[in-house]
């Protein structure tokens, strides 16, 4: 069965007395890193006999007439933001952080001993109820009553009525008790209205949503639209795709076939301001799209993710890694099964292509299928693209090690 990412039905906040804003309810700062289609060249795709489409240009992961949704918002790895992440977590943040892509965050433990690659669980919309839990990580609120604390040059503020503020450095955070608040620090800005709208800038890149199912992204020369009524458009500078929302749309002038976009969902509440117990991380996450690496329904990697995976076995190499493992995720289309292998296969393919570029390191491969997601594939039973293109990923986890 052929699966497109979008027909197919596809970190741990590490720090002491971080404000627990990870997983927002519809809220945060670093859009998905898989909305970069521009990363990906255009590839000719010839019809199916089953669904007659005219040869024509696509966005490469993509199926015919398809493209990267409206992305969800996504607050970075606050542990970033401070001491706590092991330097090589810092150092592959730094070095990846212009590689389409790719995200990086601190890895959570299960127990001791033992580490986990995508055990967390962040939900991103819903009803405020959102939280982020890690194995070794809970959250605990301030409860009713106000306050402030000061640790370590972190600033918490609670003023009991649900409102309060998180100060660090650059980073501030507010919550002003309605369902809406604000994230900033140096180079992003989240503003959650409390209505299911709300906006993220990052540089020349940025998300709208409008809380009635459109929305819009803008980075570069990509354009992304979604006007909520199943209507919607793509534009790169190198190919333009109109969907007309009734079954219909056109790639280049050229008329297809192509199904009607589901809506943006609306964003939550602002979650409260909470700390996290002091916990130690266990290592890196490194975060890979599908769409970068991989055409719809396959393992074998696109010949154009090869400056992707030079970039990563540069790091791995400059930083000695005696050992890490590659897992696979999916979204929940499709048959478990067919899931689960081929999460295993295109853990392997990224396994292979990672030796094959003479990392130090002893690779593990494994493939979780649809069992680990990070985002809802529905929402209140209507189907979230944005959601599952974060499931169908990668991940690179890379335990601490000394030195």
């Amino acid at each position: 069965m052929s699966r497109s990412p979008h027909a197919r039905p596809a970190r741990a906040l590490g720090a002491a007395a971080a404000v627990a804003l990870l997983a927002l309810v519809g809220c945060s700062a670093e859009p998905a890193a898989s909305v970069s289609p521009s990363a990906s060249p255009l590839a000719a795709v010839t019809s199916s006999p089953s669904a007659p489409q005219p040869d024509v240009a696509r966005v490469a992961g993509y199926d015919v007439g398809e493209f990267p949704p409206v992305p969800l918002f996504t607050l970075p790895d606050l542990a970033l933001l401070d001491d706590s992440a092991s330097a090589f977590t810092i150092a592959a943040a730094s070095s990846l952080s212009s590689v389409p892509g790719v995200t990086v965050g601190s890895a959570s433990c299960e127990a001791p001993g033992s580490r986990s690659a995508g055990a967390g669980t962040a939900v991103l919309y819903g009803d405020g109820s959102g939280a982020y839990t890690g194995p070794d990580g809970t959250i605990r609120t301030f409860g009713d009553g106000s306050g402030s604390t000061t640790i370590g040059g972190v600033e918490i503020q609670n003023f009991g009525d649900g409102s309060g503020s998180y100060a660090s450095g650059d980073v501030t955070i507010q919550n002003f008790g309605d369902g809406s608040g604000a994230y900033r620090d140096a180079t992003r800005e989240v503003q959650i209205f409390g209505d299911g709208s709300g906006t993220s800038t990052r540089g020349g890149e940025s998300i709208e949503n409008f809380g009635d199912g459109s929305g819009s992204y803008r980075s570069g020369g990509v354009e992304i639209q979604n006007f909520g009524d199943g209507a919607g458009s793509y534009r790169d500078g190198t190919v333009e795709i109109r969907n007309f929302g009734d079954g219909t749309g056109r790639v280049d002038g050229v008329p297809i076939a192509v199904a009607p976009l589901p809506p943006v969902p609306k964003l939550g509440v602002f979650p409260p301001l909470a700390a996290l117990a002091p916990a130690d991380g266990c290592g890196t996450t490194l975060t890979l799209s599908d769409a970068v690496l991989f055409d719809f329904d396959s393992a074998e990697i696109r010949s154009d993710a090869a400056a992707v995976l030079d970039s990563l076995a540069a790091l791995l190499t400059q930083g000695q890694v005696p050992a890490a493992t590659v897992s696979g995720h999916t979204d929940a289309i499709g048959a478990d099964a067919e899931n689960q292998v081929l999460s295993e296969r295109r853990a392997e393919a990224v396994v292979e292509a990672l030796r094959q570029r003479g990392t130090p390191t002893s690779w593990t491969a494994e493939g979780y299928g649809e069992a680990r997601p990070v985002a809802a594939n529905e929402i209140g039973g209507v189907d979230n693209p944005a959601g599952r293109q974060l499931n169908r990923r990668v991940e690179i986890l890379v335990p601490a090690f000394g030195g």
